[in-house]
């Protein structure tokens, strides 16, 4: 009895201390991030989605805090905000989440540490994140998050010359083709052609490479009304 009382204890006491240590790396994760008060920067956009052809396109993207978003283009720019600015935003309002560590996995040679990060609001757009984070770097590997209107969408995170802000060169987004949602205006698009009718993946990549940043420069907040 007192053997299993024990047992119990220490079992406490580790996701106890698992837990506090869970905290601790995502606040010293989001603390980078909310290091970053504006940024600019050029975007090349690769989408591979089933049954769509959509050439490469280009575009250049602006973000202000808390959650101004801009994004400039000649063509249609599939660019998903699930994993990039609306992850950060998230996860900068503290209160909104608990966090609990749910192991580690091995990640381009980098032992990252899992986080789960669940939606304290039964009615928030975003339900639970998971995040693999580099806690030497401080810095987000992967991600997989889960909202209420788009399904759940995996990405992975590369970094350059902009690590020390958090920023990606880098980032692959893979979505559930029947939860994606595509601009309403995509129809529109002439590089837009149908594949074999016989490709029936139930996934798409949209792939983007990021150059350019200017970062902590000052944007306007004119800039952002259309």
């Amino acid at each position: 009895m007192m053997k299993s009382f024990l047992i119990f204890t220490l079992l406490i006491f580790s996701f106890c201390v698992q837990g506090q240590d869970a905290k601790s790396l995502l606040n010293k994760v989001v603390n980078k991030i909310e290091g970053v008060t504006d940024y600019s920067a050029n975007v090349e956009i690769i989408a591979d989605i089933p049954l769509i052809k959509i050439l490469p396109s280009k575009a250049k993207i602006y973000f202000k805090k808390p959650d101004k978003f801009k994004v400039v283009s000649k063509g249609i720019a599939i660019l998903p905000k699930q994993g990039f600015t609306d992850m950060n935003t998230f996860l900068s309002n503290r209160d909104k989440y608990m966090v609990v560590f749910a192991g580690t996995k091995n990640i381009d040679g980098i032992e990252t540490s899992l986080l789960t990060v669940i939606a304290n609001d039964s009615d928030s757009e975003i339900i639970l994140i998971k995040l693999w984070v580099d806690p030497v770097g401080v810095l987000i590997r992967a991600s997989e998050i889960t909202t209420r209107s788009s399904g759940t969408v995996k990405v992975d995170y590369k970094y350059n010359l902009q690590a020390k802000y958090g920023l990606p060169s880098n980032i692959k987004f893979t979505v559930d083709v029947k939860e994606f949602k595509m601009p309403k205006s995509f129809s529109s698009n002439p590089h837009k052609t149908s594949k074999s009718k016989g490709n029936k993946r139930k996934t798409g990549t949209i792939k983007l490479n990021i150059s350019n940043y200017k970062v902590n420069q000052g944007i306007a907040n004119s800039f952002f009304i259309k």
